[in-house]
């Protein structure tokens, strides 16, 4: 496993989002690379599973202590799926006494979703029938 350090997807300003829509400009090197860091995070089944429970949580919040079970995986090993999503700044947690509690960041995911979402209103290329496509 890579020990490449994630970074936050940072915002460029005021309520712009960092990338503009895949179908509105392309992305530039930067911007590739900063996205791809953050799409690595979820690329893990276990980290996109903690990041549902993270989300999906009634209150906002979950308590380490309730993730941990739901994996047969060490608590070590959670800690660390928890540390990468962090980094990537799709969660953040705060420490209260020995328990540690999770919550989304939504920002994050609201500039994923808007990278990937077609803007309202725009119509679908007309693709046709291929040449050499089935009958």
């Amino acid at each position: 496993m890579s020990k490449q350090e994630l970074v936050v997807v940072e915002a460029t300003g005021g309520g712009d989002t960092c990338c503009p829509g895949l179908l509105t400009a392309p992305l530039d090197e930067e911007q590739a690379v900063d996205l791809a860091k953050v799409f690595k995070a979820l690329g893990d089944p276990v980290r996109l599973r903690l990041l549902s429970m993270i989300a999906s949580k009634a209150g906002g919040e979950v308590c380490v202590c309730d993730l941990t079970p739901a994996f047969d995986l060490s608590q070590p090993t959670i800690s660390h799926h928890l540390k990468l999503l962090r980094q990537a700044g799709l969660i953040d947690c705060e420490r209260r006494g020995t328990w540690v509690y999770y919550w989304l960041l939504p920002e994050t995911t609201d500039r994923l979703a808007g990278i990937l979402t077609r803007p309202a209103g725009t119509p679908l290329p007309d693709r046709g029938v291929r040449a050499g496509a089935g009958s």
